[in-house]
């Protein structure tokens, strides 16, 4: 099995958003956060990020300012508004129903039909 799980279509939002509610960071800490949390078993590409920030940022859900990143570039910082925080909860919400939802399915055997 290989060290990489594929993000179903649709997740890649809500773990920018989980990200970015810990704390202010650029787009590269956003890919990097992500990694630490998932203990290296998800890798978000650039070029799916960048979009995702600024659809993110675009409905009202981050917020951006210019600043200076580690190794002393200028970089955009984003953090959660009060609606992304909102959004995250509802999704935080619904992942963790269809997850338990999917786990019954799988994990009905024939004679509890």
């Amino acid at each position: 099995m290989s060290k990489q799980i594929d993000l179903l279509q649709g997740t890649l939002d809500m773990l920018i958003l989980k990200a970015v509610s810990l704390g202010p960071l650029h787009g590269y800490g956003v890919l990097l956060r992500i990694q630490q949390i998932s203990k290296d078993r998800l890798e978000i590409q650039q070029g799916s990020l960048y979009p995702a920030l600024y659809r993110l940022q675009h409905n009202g859900l981050l917020a951006s300012e210019w600043g200076e990143s580690e190794n002393k570039r200028k970089a955009r910082y984003y953090r959660l508004t009060p609606a992304g925080r909102k959004q995250l909860q509802e999704e935080t919400r619904y992942w963790n129903r269809m997850a338990e939802t999917i786990a019954v399915v799988l994990n009905t055997a024939p004679e509890e039909l």
